[in-house]
């Protein structure tokens, strides 16, 4: 927190009564507007914990009116929209839409991701399906194949390989937050999804670039780990403290 917002905070008497506003790096950092492209069980929960954290969320389906309790539980930092007001709202998105539909969402939206960080949560399906799809990223590995259908967007692969479940809890768990993996070819987009992992009661643990990304993927040490960061870092090889 910057010293002025201290001062002013203190004339009022806020930081004895909370505290946790300077402890919290959620209310130190300027909130963000966020677009959910596919506002499942995964997309729904970590909007509404970054809501909670101060950033505006505009949560997206193709069928809007399904949303309406999720954005009438969320509070006023709370929208909803199709896919493509989402992409246009967000300064940053993140892509939770089911993987066969990678393609065309990434012809349908190009004009309004281009430039902007992405959060990349897709996966293949875990059994079944043999597209030709599903076959380059067994083959290429999964953040390469969505790099490919989302050309000039700063990808992350992020929130890829997490239960939703856990992540609402992460904050609150004895034995510390989890840690998130995350990956990137772009330094300025991975520190953006350091600051929103932690906002959504994670710890960001940087694994490398898109490439190395195979390792938390299905069939990776780190898919579904959930583990506190430092023991992430050790089963994935990572030096302490990364």
């Amino acid at each position: 927190m910057n010293p002025s917002r201290r001062t002013v905070l203190k004339s009022l008497g806020i930081i004895a009564a909370m505290p946790w506003l300077i402890a919290n790096p959620a209310f130190a950092a300027a909130p963000m507007r966020i677009g959910v492209i596919g506002a499942g069980w995964l997309g729904g929960t970590v909007g509404r914990l970054w809501i909670k954290a101060g950033h505006e969320v505009m949560f997206s389906s193709r069928h809007p009116e399904r949303l309406a309790s999720l954005v009438g539980e969320s509070g006023p930092r709370a929208s909803v929209g199709r896919p493509a007001e989402a992409a246009a709202f967000g300064s940053v998105l993140l892509l939770s839409v089911p993987f066969e539909a990678l393609p065309q969402v990434g012809r349908e939206l190009h004009q309004f991701y281009t430039g902007k960080v992405v959060l990349d949560a897709t996966n293949p399906p875990l059994s079944g399906g043999d597209s030709p799809l599903i076959q380059q990223a067994r083959s290429h590995g999964v953040a390469q194949t969505v790099a490919k259908y989302m050309p000039d967007a700063r990808l992350v692969r992020a929130f890829s390989c997490v239960d939703a479940g856990v992540v609402e809890t992460s904050a609150a768990r004895r034995d510390g937050r989890i840690g998130m993996p995350i990956a990137s070819d772009d330094a300025g987009a991975l520190a953006i999804a350091e600051s929103l992992v932690r906002d959504a009661g994670c710890d960001p643990v940087v694994v490398g670039n898109l490439a190395s990304a195979v390792v938390f993927q299905q069939g990776g040490p780190g898919w579904r780990a959930h583990l506190p960061a430092p023991e992430l870092r050790r089963r994935l090889g990572l030096p302490a403290g990364g």
